[in-house]
C-alpha cells in the first residue's frame, strides 16, 4: 500500500534543518546557515511582481564566528520550541517563545536572549531558512480585528456563522491558515483602517443591504488580516477595497496591503494583494461631499510622510496617486473618514460608499 504520509511539512522542514547541520559538523565543518539578508539594502521593488521583495544578498550564520554565535544559538533555540509546539500540535505566543529561550548559558553569565525583540527577530530569520510562516511555525501574534458578513467557517472543528456574532463580531485571529471556508456569500471586501468606523457599518448592517463583508484592525494591519484579505482574494476573487483617512499614514495603510512593507519583505508573496483598491477619502471628496470645515492641519512629520510616499516606487510614476498627494501637501490638512457624520451619523453607509462604489470612484 502507498504511504499516505504528507510531504513538506512544517517538522520535515525543521528536520532537513537539524540533519544539515548534523552532517555540516560530523564532516568536521563550521556549522553554518544561508539565507537572504533581512536588511534595508537588500529590499528591493520589483515592478513585475509589483511588490517589496528581498534582494540576491545573502547572510550566514556560523556556530564558530564569534559574531556569530550568539545568534547561531538563538536560533537552534528558537527552532526547538517551534519543533516541540509542532509535535504538540500547541500554539505559542511571541511573548510566550520569548519565555521560553530567556534562560542563562550554563556556566556562564549570559541570557540567550535578554530582550524580546531578539527572540522575535530570530522568528523572522527562521522563517527564512524555512520558507515557512510563524503562523505555520505555531508562532501567532496578539488578535487584532473584527469582521462581519454571510460567511460560515470552520476553526479547529468549530462551525462559526459571521453574520451572527452579535456587536462586536467576529475576533480575526494571528493564525488563518487552517481556517476552511464552508460558505462565502459577498460580492466584495470592504477594509478600514479604523474600528470605530467598522462599528459604525456593522449597526447599520452595511454587509448584509450590500452582501459584502466586512473588515477592520486598529491602524496598521496585522498579518492575520492581511492573510485573510488575501485568501479570500485568491479563493474566491473578491474585490478588495480600502478605507482610509485622507492622510500620509491612511495612504501608506493601502500601500502596505498593496504593495507589502519594508518590515515584512521576506513574507510579501504571502501578504499582499496587488489588485486591492483605495475607496476613500480622497481630496476630491472634501469638495463633494462639504469637508472644508472639518479638516485636521497637517503637522511637519505628516508633510514629510507624503513627501517619501511621492518618491516611493510604486506611487512616483501613478498620475492619480501622485495628484492626490500633491494637492494634499498644498491643502496642508488631512480628513479622517468619521469627519463625514457632520453629515449625518449614518452618512458613510447611506451614501457615502454607495454612491462611490457604484460610479467605481477607487484609486488603483
Amino acid at each position: 500500500m502507498a504511504s499516505t504520509k504528507k510531504i513538506n511539512l512544517p517538522e520535515e522542514k525543521l528536520k532537513k534543518l537539524g540533519d544539515e547541520l548534523v552532517t555540516q559538523i560530523s564532516r568536521k565543518q563550521n556549522p553554518s546557515m544561508k539565507f537572504q539578508t533581512r536588511a534595508l539594502s537588500n529590499i528591493k521593488y520589483s515592478k513585475q511582481t509589483k511588490r517589496l521583495e528581498l534582494g540576491k544578498s545573502m547572510t550566514e550564520r556560523s556556530f564558530f564566528n564569534l559574531g556569530h554565535s550568539k545568534k547561531f544559538l538563538q536560533t537552534l533555540e528558537v527552532a526547538a520550541v517551534t519543533k516541540n509546539l509542532l509535535k504538540e500540535e500547541k500554539h505559542a505566543s511571541l511573548r510566550d517563545v520569548f519565555y521560553q529561550v530567556k534562560r542563562t548559558i550554563p556556566h556562564t553569565n549570559v541570557n540567550i536572549v535578554d530582550e524580546q525583540a531578539e527572540s522575535d527577530s530570530v522568528i523572522e530569520d527562521l522563517e527564512l531558512i524555512t520558507g515557512l510562516s510563524r503562523e505555520q511555525l505555531n508562532i501567532n501574534a496578539n488578535k487584532n480585528g473584527s469582521i462581519a458578513g454571510k460567511v460560515i467557517i470552520e476553526d479547529r472543528g468549530d462551525i462559526i456563522d459571521w453574520s451572527k456574532m452579535g456587536s462586536g463580531g467576529w475576533s480575526v485571529p494571528s493564525n488563518v491558515e487552517d481556517i476552511k471556508f464552508k460558505k462565502v456569500d459577498a460580492k466584495f471586501i470592504l477594509y478600514m483602517e479604523k474600528a470605530a468606523v467598522w462599528e459604525r457599518l456593522h449597526e447599520d448592517k452595511f454587509w448584509n443591504k450590500h452582501n459584502c463583508i466586512i473588515m477592520s484592525s486598529q491602524g496598521q494591519t496585522t498579518r492575520g488580516v492581511r492573510r485573510l484579505l488575501q485568501r479570500f482574494y485568491e479563493e474566491y476573487n473578491l474585490p478588495i477595497y480600502v478605507l482610509a483617512d485622507l492622510d500620509p499614514w491612511g495612504f501608506y495603510i493601502y500601500s502596505v496591503i498593496k504593495y507589502g512593507s519594508i518590515a515584512l519583505a521576506h513574507m510579501s508573496e504571502k501578504l499582499t494583494i496587488q489588485s486591492v483598491r483605495f475607496l476613500g477619502i480622497t481630496v476630491e471628496d472634501i469638495k463633494e461631499y462639504g469637508l472644508e470645515k472639518h479638516l485636521i492641519k497637517l503637522k511637519d512629520v505628516d508633510i514629510n510622510r507624503i513627501d517619501q510616499l511621492m518618491n516611493y516606487d510604486w506611487f512616483k510614476d501613478n498620475k492619480a496617486w501622485q495628484k492626490q498627494l500633491i494637492e494634499l501637501k498644498k491643502l496642508k490638512a488631512k480628513a479622517e473618514i468619521q469627519a463625514l457624520s457632520a453629515r449625518g451619523i449614518s452618512f458613510i453607509s447611506e451614501k457615502y460608499l454607495p454612491e462611490k462604489i457604484k460610479k467605481g470612484e477607487f484609486l488603483d
